[in-house]
């Protein structure tokens, strides 16, 4: 929605790939959670409430960009942390299980990033881990996670970049104030 020819309020953060790719990750630490961690484990808990706040930070974070860089950033970069606490949950969970962790240059993890690029619908990963072993899921996850980080990270760097050469809401807000005044 615009409201003027200078601010524009946009909502759509579902059209974010970093956001595609922390629902992609919710939807499989839900699952992974249900099928390999006790419920009475503290963890359940953790990883998914730390995959819950890895996506709607985004969102919030989206949301707040159209009134502040600063807030906006603040909740990728809270975004960010979630995704990094995660993604340490399933490394923990590996390697106390004395379970192999797949080295980035592996035909797994290639064969996995190539898929996390080829596809962002939920329903795709979790059809594919239904079938999978716990240590399997677990290395899949990884692989999106650091996917999804490097997405935020890159957005980051962007938004940051297009603050320095706009500037943010406030300086919108005065450039606004000045023309209508010099019309006047």
């Amino acid at each position: 929605m615009q409201t003027n020819s200078k601010i524009i309020w946009n909502s759509n953060y579902s059209k974010l790939l970093c956001y595609q790719k922390a629902v992609v990750i919710y939807d499989l630490t839900f699952h992974f959670c249900k099928r390999f961690i006790d419920i009475k484990d503290r963890t359940h808990d953790q990883m998914i409430q730390a995959a819950r706040s890895g996506k709607q930070n985004i969102v919030e974070g989206h949301a707040d960009m159209a009134t502040s860089k600063e807030s906006g950033l603040k909740l990728f970069n809270v975004a960010r942390g979630s995704l990094l606490e995660l993604l340490e949950d399933y490394k923990d969970y590996l390697r106390v299980r004395n379970m192999r962790l797949w080295e980035d240059n592996s035909i797994e993890a290639r064969t996995m990033s190539r898929l996390g690029v080829e596809h962002t619908d939920s329903q795709y990963f979790v059809s594919l881990a239904e079938s999978r072993s716990d240590d399997v899921v677990a290395n899949i996850v990884i692989v999106l996670i650091r996917q999804a980080l490097s997405l935020v990270t890159k957005y980051i760097d962007r938004v940051s970049e297009n603050f320095a050469k706009e500037g943010g809401f406030r300086e919108q807000m005065t450039q606004i104030r000045l023309s209508t005044r010099n019309r006047q």
